[in-house]
């Protein structure tokens, strides 16, 4: 009953220290509570105290119990029921446009860049429970891979399936990844619209350029955060398959195109970052995750449960039972 109790009234309890005074008093006057007869000696006498008079202090204990009780009932005990209902009320809409041309091998990142992304991003929308995420694959040429959903499950099972697919050009189409996430987003409702462009090296591939599909996407009001991944200076490249069909490595050095990536970022009022480790990779994606937070509206209710009455009933009862043994079986008592 008294489980998770809070107190409106704590102040009471200080009353306690008035019952310390009053106990002190009848240890000190009990003897006193009796007639006495004095007598010059009890050696005729056959003394036995008897089992009611043994109980007579219980009539203090009682008294002290119910004071007790009704002083924890002024400051009233009461147990609360907390219930929250959240509600988004405005959403974000994220296309993630990743690059998964044959580069995106390299060991750089343990064990290799795709592998090390497939974890990140996982986490990133595992975060994001409240907007709604797709996903665009692309190297030399683009496609969506998960339309813009709120379904998470459906984007971490195509992130576990990032992977290079040898049957699509290699190559890196950055402005065709960049153009096919905008595609993704223009007729979106949302009022924050954000693509998050990932890639390893500089654009080779495609039909459209990156400074249009950048154009594009301004129009259309769509935030680029843009992410360079790869070391500075030399990493072990895919570049030539064995005759069992697995890659063949050699050390090359990273090139990024940076500036066309803070060009990109710049004219979406985005921001461009470069990962260079495991770890950076995933402090990007945290500070994404800051930058673009979602407004929830959060409606809590309070159920409370007052404690006091039962504690006054039982120190009624227990006063009543004092005041009638006080009237009849120790009646005789002074």
């Amino acid at each position: 009953m008294m489980t998770n109790v809070t107190f409106m009234n704590p102040e009471f309890f200080w009353l306690f220290l008035l019952l310390l005074p009053a106990i002190a008093w009848y240890v000190i006057k009990r003897k006193e509570q009796t007639a006495s007869v004095k007598v010059s000696s009890i050696s005729g006498f056959k003394y036995k105290k008897s089992f009611v008079s043994k109980l007579y202090p219980m009539l203090f204990v009682l008294r002290i119990i119910a004071l007790s009780l009704i002083l924890v009932a002024m400051a009233r005990p009461r147990t609360v029921n907390v219930s929250n209902k959240t509600k988004t009320t405005k959403g974000i809409d994220i296309v993630m446009a990743i690059d998964v041309s044959s580069s995106m091998l390299a060991r750089d990142f343990k064990p290799n860049r795709m592998v090390a992304l497939q974890k990140v991003a996982t986490d990133f929308v595992e975060g994001r429970p409240n907007d709604r995420i797709g996903l665009v694959f692309y190297a030399g040429e683009a496609y969506t891979k998960t339309p813009v959903t709120s379904d998470k499950a459906i984007i971490i099972s195509s992130l576990r399936d990032v992977k290079y697919d040898a049957t699509i050009q290699d190559g890196t189409a950055i402005g065709m990844g960049l153009a096919t996430a905008v595609n993704r987003l223009k007729d979106s409702q949302a009022k924050s619209k954000v693509i998050i462009l990932l890639t390893d090296g500089v654009n080779n591939s495609g039909t459209i350029e990156p400074e249009t599909a950048a154009d594009i996407a301004k129009e259309y009001g769509i935030k680029v955060y843009t992410i360079g991944i790869g070391t500075n200076g030399m990493a072990d490249f895919p570049y030539a398959l064995a005759p069992n069909g697995d890659f063949i490595f050699r050390k090359m050095q990273v090139e990024i195109d940076q500036q066309l990536m803070r060009n990109i970022a710049a004219k979406t009022d985005g921001k461009y970052f470069r990962a260079t480790s495991n770890t950076k990779l995933a402090s990007i994606y945290d500070e994404i995750n800051k930058l673009e937070t979602t407004e929830i509206e959060e409606l809590r209710y309070y159920d409370y449960d007052e404690k006091y009455r039962p504690l006054l009933w039982i120190a009624g009862v227990i006063l009543l039972v004092e005041i009638g043994m006080r009237n009849t079986i120790f009646r005789s008592f002074i």
